[in-house]
């Protein structure tokens, strides 16, 4: 059963080593994320999933590991610490979840963790499938769900400027923050995804699936910067 959730956006540039010398641009996002991890890890849960997008759909085990290498920074983590024994996997963590290995390792989490990578443009049922089936993994489950919205915000964003990308991250926020209670995400196409560049869609549709309605969310940050849309939320 699912008992907290932190939404966490995964630009590199949210590690200080990546973002070297504009690191403080981020200050603000990665105090909300710091916060809103510390709401997952106060409900003391017995496993915690960490869900992003990915060019495959897989679960990653404790122990694999992520890098930081094609960012210029010689630095690699572990989705936790991997139980004596194991044998290393082999595959690598995709961004997002190296990102969330990152902020879990920042927090101190030692616990249970596992990872799930999941193809951007998966259909809607089958999300909501994956939710629910990663929600019941153990008694008390806290998901850290990574995902960035359009990258279209601007003239200099990845995608450039596309008038209808600040519409869409002002809905992401509304969803976020109400526990996707109007379908949002549910309803999210994943054409119009691809073509802002969404990296959240599959991600919190899987979160959405997860969820209990009388949850607490509330939305700790909202910007845009370098014209993407990043957002921080959580719920208890």
């Amino acid at each position: 059963m699912l008992v907290a959730a932190a939404v966490c956006p995964c630009p590199p540039l949210l590690v200080p080593e990546v973002a070297a010398g504009a690191a403080p641009e981020l200050d603000a996002a990665r105090a909300a994320c710091d916060e809103a991890v510390r709401t997952v890890l106060a409900a003391r849960p017995d496993l915690i999933v960490v869900v992003g997008e990915g060019p495959v759909t897989r679960t990653h085990e404790q122990g694999a590991r992520g890098s930081f290498r094609p960012f210029g920074v010689d630095r690699e983590v572990r989705l936790g610490a991997a139980p004596e024994g194991a044998e290393a996997s082999a595959h690598r963590l995709p961004l997002s979840l190296t990102v969330g290995a990152w902020l879990l390792d920042r927090a101190g989490w030692t616990g249970p963790v596992a990872g799930y990578e999941v193809e951007g443009d998966r259909s809607w049922p089958t999300n909501g499938e994956d939710g629910v089936h990663l929600a019941a993994r153990a008694d008390r489950v806290g998901f850290l769900v990574m995902g960035d919205g359009t990258a279209c915000r601007s003239v200099k964003a990845p995608g450039y400027l596309d008038d209808r990308a600040e519409g869409v991250d002002a809905s992401i926020a509304q969803a976020l923050g109400n526990g996707d209670r109007d379908g949002f995400f549910a309803n999210l196409d994943e054409d119009l995804a691809r073509e802002l560049k969404i990296s959240g869609r599959s991600p919190w549709q899987i979160l959405t699936a997860a969820s209990e309605e009388d949850g607490n969310w509330r939305v700790l940050y909202e910007d845009a910067p370098y014209g993407v849309g990043y957002f921080v939320a959580d719920r208890s």
